[in-house]
């Protein structure tokens, strides 16, 4: 049995999770479901970010301690996982014991390339990041993202030699033992790492953030959030001593989003090649989701909640959307009216349609049963290479190519006018050749809608005919109201 690695980005627990990070999910189940499917033993992991002064702020801002207010916020995660069907086994906190320990245990393996050192710059808070005197003026001093004014600060951190690995991470990426797709954000990350790495700073003085994971053995500075967090890829397999670390690790996939693409195609390749160990495979970047044309935002009242769509239409409705609907490499856009025409037409009008003709024509004409069923033969080879490449939208494309051909061959061959014409012969194998093609269909459809795959799959076991799944995605006649934030 081969071992599999997934894993997700782990959000930072400021806000409410919202429908980007879901689609995230969503990818990484597809690949872990898809993985299992193939016999392989898989972690699928997830989970949240919870250090560093904007979480500080924020729980104070609430009058919590910031435990407190993780441990309600990492809740409300661990609910969209359950809410969207989501695969996963493993969900680490960096906020868990054992990663704070490990986290101290990998900084003191990276010794050789920490050093301390004086620094001056701009930094903001809400992205908890350092910027350049060039960004800085480019914004005016105020950060686009958070309308605050840039902090000038100067503080002796920690930093890391980040650049002394830009040409082995440009060798790795070229000649892509370390894959990133798309290739866009691969010439992306090539592109920065020509202009060259620069050392980065790892650390914030305690007195300026105290929530953090210490630096061992010197209590007056705390680990930089977005470094430690990093290591939660190798620390969730017990990394360096537990077994599942050296059967599971190099990670097989890595889906993350565009807007953290130089921490985890730069940053951490460096700090994997410093401890010595392989780099993941393959590092998924997907892009962003707007919402009828414009930027999600709370302000402006648009932001889209899971749960609002799943309400309506289901779990796999909401998944369907998402997978196939949202460009698996690019920007994509969500409309009500557009869920709304794609759960009926396709969802309901196609698939849906085809399991229900199928179903009550064998139940009227063959009293339930076709007898011993033939798998429809299908070439996978699109398919396969679609979810290689994480290209989700193509492997849906191709298995509604199925579904398509199937309503095609019942409109052609007419099983009720067979049935009139008392042919039973010929009406079996048209009718256990509708069955054979829908489980074959229920086949390449379960790691993205694993609930229809087992209603169709129940629906003709073993032959037999159970009317009680039938009716997959009843239609919708009016389209959901959007809930306004």
């Amino acid at each position: 049995m081969s071992k599999y690695f997934v894993t997700t980005s782990i959000p930072y627990v400021n806000a409410d999770p919202h429908i980007g990070f879901a689609m995230e999910l969503l990818y990484g189940d597809v690949l872990a479901r898809w993985a299992r499917q193939q016999g392989n033993d898989v972690i699928f992991s997830t989970g949240t970010d919870e250090h560093g002064g904007k979480i500080a702020d924020k729980a104070a801002s609430l009058k919590l301690e910031p435990k407190a207010y993780t441990d309600q916020v990492a809740k409300r995660f661990a609910e969209l996982k359950k809410l969207l069907n989501i695969s996963n086994n493993r969900f680490i906190r960096t906020t868990d014991p054992s990663h704070e320990q490990r986290a101290q245990l990998i900084w003191k393996m990276l010794s050789k390339d920490i050093y301390k050192g004086s620094y001056k710059g701009w930094y903001c808070t809400g992205d908890e990041a350092f910027f350049t005197d060039n960004e800085v003026k480019a914004n005016g001093g105020v950060c686009p993202a958070h309308k605050l004014p840039y902090e000038h600060i100067e503080e002796e951190n920690y930093f890391f030699k980040l650049s002394a690995y830009t040409e082995k991470i440009m060798a790795v990426i070229e000649d892509e033992s370390f894959r990133i797709i798309p290739i866009s954000r691969r010439n992306e990350i090539l592109s920065l790492l020509k202009s060259g790495l620069e050392d980065i700073s790892i650390s914030r003085p305690k007195d300026k953030i105290s929530w953090g994971i210490g630096v061992p053995g010197d209590s007056s500075q705390v680990m930089y959030v977005w470094f430690e967090a990093l290591m939660n890829y190798i620390t969730v397999l017990g990394y360096p001593e537990h077994e599942d670390f050296k059967a599971f690790w190099p990670a097989d996939v890595q889906v993350i989003g565009k807007d953290i693409l130089r921490f985890h195609a730069a940053i951490w390749p460096a700090m994997l090649m410093s401890l010595d160990i392989a780099l993941p495979k393959t590092l998924f970047v997907h892009s962003f989701i707007t919402y009828e044309g414009q930027k999600m935002s709370k302000s402006v009242g648009n932001v889209l909640h899971p749960a609002d769509i799943v309400k309506d239409y289901g779990i796999d409705g909401c998944r369907y959307f998402f997978l196939r609907h949202v460009p698996s490499y690019e920007d994509g856009d969500f409309s009500w009216q557009r869920l709304n025409d794609t759960y009926n037409g396709e969802l309901a009008n196609e698939l849906g349609n085809a399991v229900q003709r199928t179903a009550v024509m064998i139940k009227k004409y063959l009293n339930g049963s076709v007898g011993q069923i033939k798998l429809a033969e299908h070439d996978a080879a699109d398919y396969e290479q679609a979810l290689n490449d994480c290209r989700f939208d193509r492997a849906l494309d191709d298995v509604w190519e199925q579904v398509r051909g199937l309503n095609q061959y019942i409109d052609e061959e007419k099983p009720w006018e067979i049935a009139a014409a008392d042919d039973q012969e010929h009406l079996k194998e048209v009718l256990s050749y509708q069955v054979g093609s829908l489980i074959t269909i229920a086949h390449l459809l379960e790691p993205f809608l694993p609930d229809t795959a087992q209603k169709i799959h129940a629906t003709f076991k073993d032959g037999k005919v159970n009317l009680a799944n039938t009716v997959l995605f009843p239609r919708k006649e009016s389209i959901a109201k959007p809930k306004v934030d």
